[in-house]
């Protein structure tokens, strides 16, 4: 079977800005899902902001193996029970392919715990992004470096965790480097954050770019069940032991309590 994959896009810019439309005619998340599709292996489709429940439904979530988040604009407009939605299924092994801006986003800031913030500026310079992690499968079939034309700046410091992996570092033409393509592992599902992608830049149909995407989505899935009982806390019996033991002491619960939050 094919990986389920959804490419969640604001769907803002693509509404208000001229050239973004000129440079997305299928817009930015529509790009992204039909070079995914371009994979056999890789079933993709989209969600976006304006649909109920941003096109992130329980059930829906519960079909799809990985998730590509692109946001920019309307962090703040994304629903807090969705961002725990989404939260509780990387939790239980959903891949989450994090995009550009969607550093600020709710729900990575949320998986990562720390600010996310980060240097920027935008005058469309080079940018090299060097393939650091040659053998990683992030990276396959990229060589050892990306060019993209025209970017974004992203600077360091990044006011994220360390991560488990890190697969690329781009080089810009004003002078400073960031660390734009990293992993990271939260309960059974994996993560990846990559930089390039700003909305005014042809960056998506950069044909280096696509790989990478795919390769993401490779990377990213889990192919065991939902670990559906993670955010359950069981008490287990004293006669329920994998051993044989005695209770001793003092007890504050009694079998079956509830832990306490």
């Amino acid at each position: 079977m094919p990986i389920k994959a959804i490419v969640w896009g604001e769907n803002v810019h693509e509404q208000t800005n001229a050239a973004v439309r000129d440079l997305y005619p299928l817009t930015m998340h529509g790009t992204i899902a039909a070079a995914l599709n371009q994979d056999k292996g890789i079933e993709a489709t989209t969600a976006t902001l304006q649909e109920p429940e941003h096109g992130l439904s329980e059930k829906r979530l519960a079909g799809t193996d990985v998730l590509l988040w692109w946001g920019h604009a309307a962090h703040g407009e994304v629903k807090d029970e969705v961002v725990e939605r989404v939260q509780k299924r990387v939790w239980e092994g959903m891949g989450l392919i994090v995009l550009h801006s969607g550093h600020y986003s709710k729900i990575f800031k949320r998986l990562m715990g720390t600010p996310c913030s980060l240097k920027w500026r935008e005058a469309g310079e080079r940018e090299r992004v060097w393939a650091i992690n040659r053998g990683h499968p992030i990276a396959q079939g990229i060589g050892e470096c990306l060019e993209i034309g025209e970017t974004e700046m992203y600077g360091e410091p990044f006011a994220v965790p360390e991560p488990l992996e890190t697969v690329f570092v781009s080089w810009y033409e004003g002078g400073e480097v960031f660390r734009s393509g990293l992993t990271y592992q939260r309960g059974a599902g994996r993560i990846f954050y990559f930089s390039p992608g700003h909305e005014t830049y042809p960056i998506y149909h950069n044909e280096g770019v696509q790989q990478v995407l795919r390769n993401a989505v490779l990377w990213a899935h889990n192919p065991a069940p939902a670990w559906s009982g993670i955010t359950n806390a069981p008490n287990v019996p004293t006669d329920k032991a994998k051993e044989k033991i005695v209770q001793k002491g003092l007890r504050l619960h009694a079998d079956g309590d509830k832990g306490l939050s």
